[in-house]
């Protein structure tokens, strides 16, 4: 009776704790359909690139200035509607520079975005786990308590982006995104 226990609470909590896969280049998953959105588009003179390093993790650098107003740059990755559906949490591997970023969800161009600050180490590899409830709604930058509620499968962007007036060179590196369950 004691092994039929085991397996039962076992098996429920492998049905409970499951995670996929949204970015982890070195499966090569997620290293495509990305691109950069810096403040470029409303005057401003950022600069950002993404490439895959030899470690095989995404390497999202650049520099952010304050001249002609700017302060801000982005990666964002088109993925399928529904993709991201039941997904509760996001488990994120990175490294990065001590600055602070945000993680980000919308569902496509010109609609609300969802957002969530996560402070990094310099140097150092962390694990942080971002809950849906924390993704805040924004738009054009600004909290936005308009916007409807995150609908976590409408989304089709995924991504990073340094903004808050952190003047100068950055550098993320990320080692996997999990969508938990």
């Amino acid at each position: 009776m004691k092994n039929y226990f085991f397996i039962l609470f076992f098996n429920c909590l492998i049905l409970f704790s499951q995670d996929v896969d949204i970015i982890n280049p070195s499966m090569e998953i997620g290293i495509t359909n990305w691109r950069m959105v810096n403040d470029n588009v409303m005057g401003g003179i950022s600069s950002s690139e993404m490439y895959i390093n030899n470690e095989k993790n995404l390497l999202f650098i650049g520099k952010v200035s304050l001249d002609n107003n700017g302060g801000f740059a982005s990666c964002r990755m088109s993925i399928e509607k529904g993709t991201l559906e039941g997904v509760k949490s996001f488990k994120i591997r990175l490294k990065g520079d001590g600055k602070t970023y945000k993680f980000r969800l919308s569902e496509g161009y010109r609609s609300a975005n969802y957002s969530a600050d996560f402070e990094t180490k310099n140097g150092t590899w962390i694990d942080i786990e971002i809950p849906l409830k924390k993704l805040q709604p924004t738009f054009m930058g600004y909290y936005s308590r308009s916007s409807p509620k995150i609908k976590i499968e409408n989304m089709r962007l995924i991504g990073f982006q340094i903004s808050d007036k952190q003047e100068g060179n950055f550098d993320l590196e990320i080692m996997s995104v999990k969508g938990i369950y």
